[in-house]
């Protein structure tokens, strides 16, 4: 995609996180730790769920997808972070193109993603018989394909619309990676379109996402409410305690921040910390601590058993 032509800038300063100058190196290792341990924890409930045939079902398929895109939106951002800890703040021109582009890629796919595995959820809990024909292995990955394709197509229409305005201006991004919103504020031409789509497309879909994944849990609660025996409320809440966390985690910053285009409060950058660290972080460990199958397949493959 052409983008660029009118900018005579060659490339970017992001001015990172707002910090203390002798926060610096605990900070560094702050996000290093956390950055090894995002890949390594990801990485480990992947090898798990590939390596563990019982875990072959349509809910552990969504979340290896969940697994791989934590790993890639961490290694958009934090590496570039940790760079500017180290005083290594410029990017280039297109390097900012590629690092918007995929970084909404990614979190797009993710936000469609999580909406997938609340609708598996509520399949499996209120339509318990109908399971195996309504998500079927076609239609699982049909379903994640979707989430994917529908992420990149909704991440080049933000990029064009971002990268296709004339940057003349100063050339400091007061932020810790290229997002849309701190890019805008470089250029020297009206933004209120770029603005407006930010509030009708971003911030729409992560609440129209956000609005389906909370009619599919009222539905769920009010079939778990209803079953019988205090083992089978149990075992359906923990399939699902897991996923309500992690979808706290990533939209309600995603929507503080995205609904919020004027904004210039510094708490943007402490915000959207979480939704490019943290849950990415906590993913694996969520998962691997509240799901009995997972633990027993993680203690199978630690102890070498078959």
């Amino acid at each position: 995609m052409d983008v660029g032509n009118n900018s005579i800038q060659t490339e970017f300063v992001l001015r990172g996180l707002p910090h203390a100058k002798e926060l610096t190196i605990p900070l560094l290792l702050v996000f290093t730790v956390i950055y090894i341990f995002t890949l390594l924890g990801n990485s480990l409930l992947y090898i798990v769920i590939k390596t563990t045939p019982s875990l072959y079902t349509p809910m552990y398929f969504f979340l290896i997808n969940l697994s791989f895109l934590d790993m890639c939106l961490s290694s958009v951002t934090l590496p570039k972070l940790l760079g500017n800890f180290l005083s290594v703040k410029t990017i280039p021109f297109s390097g900012c193109v590629m690092q918007l582009y995929f970084f909404h890629f990614l979190a797009s796919a993710e936000c469609f993603l999580y909406t997938v595995m609340a609708y598996d959820r509520y399949v499996a809990i209120c339509r318990p018989l109908h399971y195996s024909s309504i998500m079927n292995w076609k239609t699982s990955m049909c379903l994640a394909f979707g989430c994917w394709l529908t992420g990149s197509l909704h991440s080049i229409t933000h990029t064009v619309l971002t990268f296709q305005l004339p940057f003349c201006g100063s050339n400091e991004i007061e932020y810790f990676f290229c997002d849309i919103i701190p890019v805008l504020k470089l250029t020297c031409t009206d933004t209120t379109l770029n603005k407006n789509m930010i509030l009708a497309n971003i911030a729409a879909i992560s609440l129209s996402c956000f609005l389906l994944i909370l009619v599919s849990y009222v539905h769920i609660v009010l079939t778990i409410l209803r079953i019988k025996t205090a083992d089978g409320r149990n075992k359906a809440f923990s399939t699902c305690v897991s996923h309500v966390i992690l979808v706290a985690l990533f939209y309600v910053p995603c929507i503080f921040t995205y609904m919020r285009p004027n904004s210039d409060s510094i708490l943007n950058g402490a915000v959207a910390v979480f939704y490019t660290a943290v849950t990415p972080l906590m993913n694996p460990v969520i998962y691997s601590l509240r799901n009995r199958e997972v633990k027993e397949a993680l203690k199978k493959i630690l102890l070498g058993k078959k």
